[in-house]
C-alpha cells in the first residue's frame, strides 16, 4: 500500500534530524500547549463547530490529556488530520499524539514508529446504503460500488470481505474521509463502508438520515486508540494512563460531580490513589498526584463522555454495547491503580 511507503520513506530521517527519542513531555510543558491530531470531522468523535470549537470522544481524550498537564482543557492544538496523515504527523513531531478513530492493528504497532496506548472504542466495519435499493444484508452488495478511504484498514477489509463471499464490488477509493462521504451523498456509490460508529454520524449529516440503513453486519475488529510516538516509554504511559483513569472512575463510580468530595472523604483505597489522595502514583508519569482529580473533574469518567458524545441524548444514539464495562455485559476496563 502507498500509505506504508510515505510513512516510512522519509518520516523517520524527518523524526531524527528534528525529535530526540523521548521527551515529549517537557516539549509539551515547554511549548505550554498539547498539540493533538484529530479527524478532520466525525460528529461524536472529533468535530468543529460554526465557531472552530472542537467535540467528541477524541477530542475529550485530548482535553484530558491537557488537564492532567496544564489543569487547562483549552491548552489544546486541534490539529486536523486525513486517514494517510495521521501516523505520518506523530512520527515527524508534528503532533504529540494522535486521538482520531485509528485502529490498533500489529504493522502499525511494530513497522510505522508509533505506539498505541489504551483502546478507547471498540468497533468494527459495516456498510451503510439507501433503502431505496432494497438491500438489508451485505452479502448482497453484487455488483455495487462501495466508498473507501484509501490508507485505512478498510480498504483491505473490504478486499478480505468480496474474496472471502466471492462478492465482486467496486471500491472507488478517496483520500479522506470526506470526499468518500460527499461522493456517497451524491450518489457515485451504492454503498459507504468505514467503522460503524462512524457510519452513524455521518448518517446524521445527510439531508434525509431515514432514507439510509446501516447493514447489521461487521466486517471486521476495530479497536481504536490513541497512539503516540515509538521511543518515548513516558509519554506512552502518560496517555496510556490518563486512559485507564476515565474508565476507572466509571468502575468505581467516581464523577465530575462527587469526585472533589470523594478525593476529602472516601475510605476506598482504590479511589484514593486514583485521585491522588494516597500515594505517589502522579511521579510515575511525570505529574503531579491529583493528576485524575483535575482531570475527572473538569472532564468526566468514561461513561460521562461516552454519553455526552455518543450515547442516547445525542443524534447518534449510540449505545454502549462493547464499550460498556464488564459487569454490563461490555470489554471496556483498566489495569489496576496501584
Amino acid at each position: 500500500m502507498n500509505f506504508k511507503k510515505l510513512t516510512l520513506a522519509g518520516a523517520f530521517i524527518a523524526a531524527s534530524s528534528s525529535i530526540a527519542i523521548g521527551g515529549t513531555l517537557e516539549d509539551v510543558k515547554s511549548r505550554g500547549i498539547l498539540n493533538c491530531g484529530v479527524s478532520e470531522g466525525v460528529p461524536g468523535f472529533s468535530n468543529p463547530d460554526s465557531s472552530g470549537n472542537w467535540a467528541g470522544l477524541d477530542s475529550d481524550v485530548c482535553r484530558a490529556v491537557a488537564v492532567a498537564i496544564f489543569d487547562d482543557p483549552e491548552k489544546v492544538n486541534f490539529v486536523p488530520l486525513t486517514s494517510k496523515q495521521k501516523i505520518l504527523a506523530v512520527v515527524t513531531g508534528q503532533v504529540d499524539l494522535t486521538s482520531r478513530t485509528t485502529t490498533w492493528t500489529m504493522k502499525r504497532d511494530t513497522k510505522e514508529g508509533v505506539d498505541f496506548t489504551t483502546i478507547v472504542f471498540y468497533d468494527g466495519q459495516g456498510f451503510m446504503v439507501r433503502k431505496s435499493i432494497g438491500v438489508t444484508d451485505a452479502r448482497e452488495l453484487q455488483g455495487a460500488t462501495v466508498c473507501v478511504t484509501s490508507g485505512t484498514t478498510t480498504e483491505l477489509n473490504l478486499a478480505d470481505f468480496a474474496l472471502a463471499n466471492n462478492i465482486e464490488m467496486e471500491a472507488v477509493v478517496f483520500e479522506g474521509k470526506k470526499e468518500a462521504v460527499n461522493a456517497y451523498k451524491t450518489g457515485r456509490c451504492d454503498a459507504l463502508t468505514t467503522d460503524s460508529s462512524q457510519l452513524a454520524a455521518f448518517r446524521t449529516t445527510m439531508d434525509n438520515p431515514g432514507d439510509h440503513l446501516i447493514l447489521k453486519e461487521l466486517i471486521s475488529k476495530e479497536p481504536l486508540s490513541p497512539l503516540v510516538r515509538h521511543g518515548d516509554n513516558e509519554w506512552k504511559d502518560l496517555v496510556s494512563w490518563i486512559v485507564n483513569g476515565l474508565i476507572t472512575a466509571e468502575e468505581l463510580g467516581v464523577t465530575s460531580a462527587n469526585a472533589a468530595d470523594m478525593a476529602a472523604n472516601t475510605n476506598n483505597p482504590t479511589i484514593q490513589r486514583l485521585l491522588g489522595t494516597t500515594g505517589e502514583y502522579g511521579g510515575y508519569i511525570g505529574l503531579e498526584n491529583d493528576w485524575m482529580l483535575r482531570v475527572i473533574s473538569k472532564i468526566g469518567n468514561y461513561g460521562e463522555i461516552f454519553e455526552r458524545n455518543l450515547g442516547q441524548a445525542t443524534p447518534l444514539k449510540l449505545k454502549r454495547g462493547l464499550n460498556a464495562l464488564p459487569r454490563d455485559g461490555g470489554l471496556l476496563y483498566a489495569p489496576a491503580f496501584r
